[in-house]
């Protein structure tokens, strides 16, 4: 490759790198609660329903911003709402860190559900924005690679302050540390080339294209671009048209899909899980999670390396079998714990660690690469923020329900209802999800136009 065009692609890098620090913020939020709550209890008595509340704020905030970003995105830019959202996120976990009361912490928690619910919408569009085709799968994989250390970085920091004085104030507030790299990296950036070519802005867009693609392509994205825009509207509400319902619909069924299997009950409540099947100790069950944080890790690299090679559909396919079993491995533990006796804790972890690897390198990432990819560029703002409320409603009644469901139908049924949903996801993405790989997004839009 000439050095000239391994410039423009490690700059490439450099820039989805550096977007997608936003994921940290997701991740720090959905790992740290699970060890902060182990400490929380201990200053606060709280029901298991109001444990769920405390959890679930988080996600409350998430909707609110996710639902408010998908105008905002469309108006202001990508650039400024992942900017406004590191800075929100700094304020909350300084809010978080000082809590005085219950309700306080529920208050802070939702504003930092707001700025996650705003950075899991916008940091993929925006990766998927500037990508190249050929790449696209694996730069927007990048999002949820820094979910996974956002989570695996959470749960270090849980451990750290496991023991000091004021131990959980000290956890959430160090939410401040992916913030500002957030924060700090974003301002050097340009905004996306097609949000600038939808506001009529094409000296800034080929600026932004000068950066990451030869100069024979740039005036051939930006004709392909313009195809797709329809300039005669200002709003994205007002060009929906029916072709674009399916593609929609197909969005939001991937994100139901997403967080219906399971996924955020095993990341918010992995030590109570853990402490449930025998860990006696804090600290055990702590680093349980923290082996549990490193396989998602490294499984999302796998994610990386084959998006864009295998596919996607091939890897929702591997990725829903070994949730599958390890759900039935969950649930049959848990029905016959008296026989397994101490067994059943390194059942649990085996299984859990089975399906964080087999969410970690299909529907984690796989979820948002397609969902980042199958929309419409007219309405893409707007129907994001859709599947994104969509993924964080559903997630919410699943966090909030799962400590209730435990206590009155038991581990078993629990696990085994999240098997059922994945058994069914299944065949969703084999009838309904297409294969984008190695497709640009103007030729996916222009796919469902001809249906």
């Amino acid at each position: 490759m000439a050095p000239y065009a391994t410039r423009k692609k490690f700059w490439l890098y450099i820039i989805a790198a550096v977007a997608s620090l936003g994921g940290l913020l997701s991740g720090f939020d959905m790992g740290v609660i699970s060890g902060a709550l182990l400490y929380i209890k201990e200053t606060w008595e709280m029901s298991a329903l109001t444990q769920g509340w405390l959890v679930s704020s988080a996600i409350i905030g998430s909707m609110i911003g996710a639902a408010a970003n998908g105008i905002l995105s469309d108006i202001y830019g990508r650039k400024k709402i992942i900017i406004a959202t590191s800075l929100l996120f700094i304020i909350a976990s300084i809010m978080c860190g000082y809590a005085p009361s219950l309700n306080w912490l529920i208050f802070s928690r939702i504003l930092i559900g707001i700025a996650v619910g705003m950075v899991t919408f916008v940091v993929p569009l925006y990766i998927s924005e500037i990508s190249p085709q050929k790449i696209r799968g694996k730069l927007v994989s990048l999002f949820q690679l820094a979910i996974t250390v956002g989570i695996l970085f959470s749960y270090l920091i849980n451990r750290v302050f496991a023991n000091a004085e004021y131990n959980w104030r000290w956890m959430l507030a160090s939410g401040l540390i992916p913030a500002l790299v957030l924060f700090f990296g974003i301002i050097f950036l340009h905004d996306t080339p097609r949000w600038l070519l939808s506001k009529n802005r094409e000296k800034e867009a080929r600026e932004a294209f000068d950066k990451i693609l030869p100069k024979n392509q740039i005036n051939k994205q930006i004709n392909e671009i313009k195809s797709t825009l329809n300039t005669d509207t200002s709003t994205n509400v007002s060009v929906f048209k029916a072709w674009m319902l399916k593609p929609v619909l197909i969005g939001v069924g991937i994100m139901i899909m997403q967080i219906c299997t399971g996924i955020n009950t095993i990341i918010y409540y992995t030590t109570t899980i853990f402490q449930i099947s025998g860990f006696s100790s804090n600290i055990g069950a702590i680093y349980a999670t923290i082996g549990v944080g490193f396989i998602n890790f490294i499984m999302t690299l796998v994610a990386i390396a084959f998006a864009d090679k295998l596919g996607r559909k091939p890897l929702l396919y591997i990725g829903l079998s070994g949730m599958l079993v390890s759900l039935l491995s969950l649930s049959f533990a848990f029905e016959h714990q008296a026989l397994l006796g101490d067994n059943l804790k390194w059942i649990a972890i085996g299984s859990v660690a089975i399906y964080i690897a087999s969410f970690a390198m299909s529907l984690g990432p796989v979820g948002w690469i397609l969902v980042s990819e199958i929309l419409p560029l007219k309405i893409r703002g707007f129907a994001m923020s859709l599947c994104t409320v969509a993924n964080f409603s559903f997630n919410f009644l699943v966090v909030l329900s799962f400590l209730p469901l435990i206590n009155s139908i038991g581990e078993s049924y629990t696990f085994l209802t999240f098997a059922t949903i994945t058994l069914l996801s299944f065949f969703f993405v084999h009838f309904y999800v297409p294969e984008t790989k190695g497709t640009s997004l103007e030729e996916i839009e222009k796919s469902w136009q001809k249906n």
